[in-house]
């Protein structure tokens, strides 16, 4: 019996993570309070009721604050009775988050008379730490659109179900931010950089003129040795562990050619391997 645990910060994408769990057999329930999570187990999963065999259920702050502390106990109790539990958590950025809200017109859960829409979000993001600590899978959705979100949700199901380790290899640029989804975290900056030259700056690292450019460099051919051969002795221990999910993200300046040619090169170093693969170049999106 599997259960998913959906949550996260409001407007980081909840609903459609439920929604693509739902694309994928799970019979899902939005909202369900922690104090109630134990009792819905017994009542319903235990029974061997076939609808929730496969269970995704979201869990947010909506009139539950008090309750959301309890649930790393009552998560170790529903683990003993045999329930595979995974949590998902999506969060974003502040700015990100007001974005959202304002362009959408919708009201933000915890707002009311005395918090603003800025407060709202930060009060919610302290009273979800308990469920943020537990996440399995922490999902950054700031520059994610929401079909980039539902291949992500999909794919990284679809690889658990399989029993296969899931690894997530994503470029991006530091001048946008450092991605909060990450295990390994790499930085390309110091690499010759193709911006430099003019025949190459409105080119990617997935053109053929800047593969030549970064492979013609032996610091950028060292480095990625390095990377590979760092995750291909490391990524048995995590899996060892039992760890399904595993991000390796790396960074250039603007996250256009050295992070891109790098990433590119790891997903195909890893293509043949017996782990389901997922490449994004965030910037290029």
């Amino acid at each position: 019996m599997k259960l998913i645990i959906v949550s996260g910060l409001s407007g980081s994408g909840k609903s459609i993570a439920l929604e693509t769990l739902e694309d994928c057999g799970f019979y899902c329930i939005d909202n369900l309070p922690v104090a109630l999570l134990d009792a819905f187990v017994h009542q319903s999963m235990i029974t061997n009721q076939r609808p929730f065999q496969k269970t995704a259920l979201g869990m947010d702050a909506r009139s539950q604050s008090e309750t959301i502390s309890q649930f790393p106990a009552t998560r170790k109790i529903i683990a003993k009775l045999g329930i595979e539990v995974e949590v998902i958590y999506l969060q974003a950025e502040p700015a990100t988050l007001l974005k959202r809200f304002s362009e959408t017109r919708r009201k933000h859960p915890l707002t009311d008379r005395t918090h603003s829409l800025s407060e709202a979000i930060e009060l919610e993001r302290a009273l979800l730490e308990p469920l943020a600590r537990e996440a399995d899978l922490l999902i950054d959705t700031t520059y994610s659109n929401v079909h980039q979100l539902r291949e992500l949700i999909h794919s990284r199901v679809d690889a658990k179900a399989n029993r296969l380790m899931s690894l997530f290899f994503q470029s991006f640029g530091f001048k946008n931010g450092i991605p909060l989804d990450t295990d390994f975290l790499f930085d390309a900056r110091f690499l010759p950089n193709p911006h430099w030259e003019p025949a190459l700056r409105n080119k990617t690292g997935k053109d053929a003129e800047v593969i030549e450019f970064l492979q013609l460099s032996e610091d950028v051919n060292s480095y990625l040795l390095d990377i590979t051969t760092l995750l291909d002795r490391w990524i048995p221990r995590f899996e060892a562990e039992n760890r399904s999910y595993l991000t390796v993200s790396i960074g250039c300046t603007g996250g256009q050619h050295r992070s891109v040619y790098l990433i590119e090169e790891l997903g195909g170093h890893f293509r043949d391997s017996p782990y389901n693969i997922l490449v994004r170049h965030r910037e290029l999106a």
